[in-house]
């Protein structure tokens, strides 16, 4: 195996995971800090300090990124992340007490597994003393931290969708090294963009592991039934999908560089996931780079592209069938 996100200086991942509950949370540790930045192109976020990562605020480093499971509840997961680091005197000096900065985003993960189980505070915790003690596998994929719940494929309903899950990627250019994470559970069907098969998604009827092969043509079959056959019966819960992703790279950049890299990844979802960025999905992508190799944005999110739709394959590719719905890892 290749290099993991591990092995770029100054990252370190690690995860809480529970699968009799179907949920999870990981967390994306840089304890001397790193330049952020955030694009999010969902119509349907739950997210924390997003605004803090815009290039006109003062606030220059994060600390971590936290991707949870537990939909808005979820987000108690990074004050736990906040809370370990500042124990372990990582964060900004303010005198009275070291304040790390901690981004998160969350995917509906509740219409899965256990409504009442999510990710809190123990559990954010619990992520990242297993990235900053070496206990986390940093190999895992599939049904792991916050790819625990997800699901793909869910515009034709639930009885028809498949697992989806968490995937990384590292990618190097030269001294350019940029890997990316991704948590998968989106409305729409996922496909290997190299050789446009279809890992996982919407399945068809009857057929146990075979995905439909033109979602938008199903999509469109479904309306043209009219709207009400859309949103009535078995047709997924509104606003329950989302990709969400953190990228982690050595390039030297500023917020405003960072911010253009997280822009550039979203044709990483466009490209693998069918259709994407749609109003009840709440896409997002962090993007945390510590330098110190110079390298020009538009390289670097050429490079973060390619690793986070690897990414995104690799995790639906890797989750195993859970709680009756079937996994890519299955066949």
């Amino acid at each position: 195996m290749g290099l993991t996100l591990n092995d770029i200086p100054g990252f370190f991942v690690g995860h809480w995971t529970d699968p009799s509950a179907a949920t999870g949370c990981t967390a994306i540790v840089c304890p001397d800090g790193a330049v952020g930045g955030v694009d999010v192109a969902g119509g349907a976020p739950a997210t924390r300090e997003t605004d803090l990562l815009r290039p006109e605020e003062m606030v220059q480093q994060l600390h971590a990124v936290v991707l949870s499971g537990g939909s808005a509840f979820g987000l108690a997961a990074a004050a736990g992340a906040a809370n370990e680091l500042e124990a372990r005197g990582i964060g900004f000096d303010m005198q009275v007490c070291r304040v790390p900065i901690v981004s998160s985003a969350c995917v509906f993960d509740l219409g899965f597994g256990d409504a009442a189980v999510r990710p809190g505070e123990a559990q954010g915790a619990e992520a990242v003393r297993a990235a900053l003690d070496g206990t986390a596998d940093v190999t895992a994929m599939g049904n792991v931290g916050a790819g625990t719940g997800c699901t793909v494929g869910k515009f034709a309903g639930p009885t028809q969708c498949m697992k989806g899950g968490l995937g990384w990627a590292v990618e190097q250019e030269g001294p350019l090294v940029v890997g990316a994470i991704a948590a998968v559970n989106a409305v729409g069907s996922v496909r290997d963009p190299e050789t446009e098969e279809w890992v996982a998604g919407a399945r068809v009827a009857g057929a146990s592991l075979d995905v439909i092969p033109d979602p938008l043509g199903a999509i469109s079959a479904m309306f043209s039934q009219g709207a009400s056959q859309v949103t009535a019966g078995d047709a997924p819960l509104p606003r329950s999908n989302t990709t969400i992703s953190c990228v982690v790279t050595n390039a030297l950049l500023s917020k405003a560089q960072c911010t253009k890299v997280a822009q550039m990844c979203g044709d990483a979802y466009a490209r693998c996931i069918v259709p994407s960025h749609t109003t009840n999905d709440g896409d997002t992508v962090f993007v945390m780079a510590n330098g110190p190799v110079p390298a020009p944005e538009d390289v670097v999110g050429i490079v973060a592209q390619r690793a986070l739709a690897r990414a995104i394959v690799d995790g639906c590719r890797s989750a195993e069938t859970l709680l009756g719905v079937p996994g890519a890892a299955s066949r």
